[in-house]
């Protein structure tokens, strides 16, 4: 199985809190900085149907989450 990918900016609360407990709970990830990569930007563009929020993370089944919760993160790990 392909790592999940976190697509984010390293200024962001939000994306230090999902790596935080991505690495809490030993999980292996890409980590991508969308302004640092303009194709990660257009993907998560389009993902998001134009908007740019973050973090957003790919899973290796095509599933994503945006701007998640700790238990909404926790509980997709889960699955």
């Amino acid at each position: 199985m392909s790592n999940p990918i976190v697509y984010g900016a390293s200024w962001c609360p939000d994306v230090k809190r999902s790596r935080a407990l991505l690495d809490a709970k030993g999980v292996e990830y890409d980590y991508v900085d969308v302004e640092a990569d303009p194709a990660a930007e257009a993907r998560v563009r389009e993902l998001q149907d134009g908007a740019r929020r973050i973090p957003t993370i790919v899973f290796a089944d095509g599933s994503h989450l945006v701007e998640p919760s700790d238990d909404e993160l926790n509980a997709h790990l889960a699955k």
